[in-house]
């Protein structure tokens, strides 16, 4: 069961890019991520958007594009952008925005403030935001986040497999992301045995590795 919202009930507007607009009252975020599932799905628009009033925060998707905006008002206003690779990827961020809030999408995938980044190939949107990443920390986090996202730890407990069952051709972006943080870490990434997708990654476990994606499984 979702946890209450507290204070509670909380307040959303639901929109279109037609101006037509839905106020929501719901009593956790379960209950509101129903409720925008049912108005994204009834409709047809290139953008439906919901806005917490209360926090000055908004969660923006474009289907289209296959993009996602979240915007944060107040002392310190900040708009991001990301790119998704499926579809079936939009709706999720509207879940992690009712959860948390702006806040709520920080590892949800690669972030740019400039909307024509998204246009970028993706090896150069991969580099771009491994180039962001400047201590071990940060590079443990993004590197546990692209693990959670399709990986998974080999029977012997020996490696991190990412990209399970991908072939090269997917997750373009995050790939040239993840391998210059695996030699910024000094990470050993290992050959894939015989019979493994083009497309996976195999590295050696480490302990701080196994520490951040045991947050993450």
């Amino acid at each position: 069961m979702a946890r209450p919202y507290d204070p509670g009930p909380k307040q959303f507007v639901f929109t279109t890019g037609d101006g037509d607009d839905e106020r929501v009252a719901a009593a956790d975020a379960q209950e509101a991520y129903m409720a925008f599932s049912a108005f994204f799905r009834g409709r047809e628009s290139d953008t439906y958007a919901v806005e917490d009033e209360a926090a000055g925060q908004h969660l923006v998707l474009t289907p289209p594009l296959g993009v996602v905006s979240r915007i944060k008002e107040g002392d310190e206003p900040r708009t991001e952008h990301l790119k998704v690779a499926r579809a079936n990827r939009l709706l999720p961020s509207a879940m992690l925005f009712f959860e948390h809030g702006y806040a709520g999408l920080d590892h949800a995938g690669q972030w740019f403030t400039d909307l024509a980044d998204l246009n970028a190939a993706p090896e150069d949107r991969g580099a771009a935001r491994a180039a962001t990443v400047t201590t071990e920390a940060e590079a443990i986090t993004e590197v546990a986040r692209i693990w959670a996202d399709s990986g998974y730890v080999d029977p012997t407990d020996q490696f991190y497999i990412f990209f399970d069952s991908h072939e090269l051709d997917d997750d373009r972006a995050e790939r040239a992301e993840l391998l210059p943080l695996i030699e910024f870490l000094g990470l050993e990434r290992v050959d894939a045995p015989a019979g493994a997708a083009s497309g996976e990654v195999w590295v050696r476990t480490d302990p701080r590795l196994a520490a951040e994606c045991a947050r993450w499984a």
